[in-house]
């Protein structure tokens, strides 16, 4: 519920339907999830490349260049991550609505905060992605130096070790990145979209 008062939702004349048009494909979000380190920002661009290549208007919502400015103002703790994931799916929202694909790397732990934001979009516009790969994986890979940090009490609140990650219960995909290459991960996402023809707009 919105706290600000004498306020009044603005309309443009234009659709997202005539927008998509226009773009010759349909706007969507695609939501990676997953543990630090797992690999959702490395297939977020790997995606965001071949769909630029492909002639799509993409962009990418990385968790971290996020809280640089919109939630720099957020800490880790449980609301502050719940409020973290509902601002990246608002802004999702405006993308899609500007009939643009977004790709949303955020690791977004809590099920719940994942739900609301897939209630944020019509039906067939949000696509989930488990980026699953083992704590142990995570740990050796730890491209931040951020595991080693937490294990040591540098770091509170670190999903994986010191707070929850809830696997997701109906991802549309689920790309096992210990096993699989960046490559095949995104190949995974894009025939899921192209398996729903997401990546066309119906004239």
């Amino acid at each position: 519920m919105s706290q600000s008062k004498n306020i009044t939702w603005n309309s443009s004349k234009l659709t997202k339907s005539q927008r998509q048009e226009r773009n010759n494909h349909k706007s969507l979000v695609v939501w990676l999830t997953g543990l630090s380190g797992s690999g959702k920002s490395t297939i977020a661009n790997e995606l965001e490349q071949q769909l630029f290549n492909m002639g799509q208007h993409v962009y990418v919502l990385d968790g971290d260049n996020i809280r640089f400015g919109i939630n720099s103002d957020l800490g880790f703790s449980d609301a502050d991550r719940k409020e973290n994931i509902r601002r990246v799916a608002e802004v999702a929202k405006l993308f899609v609505d500007a009939g643009v694909i977004v790709i949303v790397a955020i690791i977004s732990p809590f099920e719940s905060g994942r739900q609301l934001a897939r209630g944020k979009f019509e039906p067939g516009e949000f696509v989930e992605v488990f980026v699953d790969c083992p704590l142990d994986t995570c740990l050796e890979r730890d491209p931040k130096g951020l595991y080693r940090k937490a294990v040591s009490g540098q770091i509170n609140q670190f999903t994986g070790i010191t707070s929850a990650y809830e696997n997701p219960t109906r991802p549309e995909v689920i790309v096992q990145t210990a096993q699989l290459s960046v490559q095949e991960c995104a190949a995974k996402v894009m025939a899921c979209l192209n398996a729903k023809e997401m990546l066309t707009c119906e004239r």
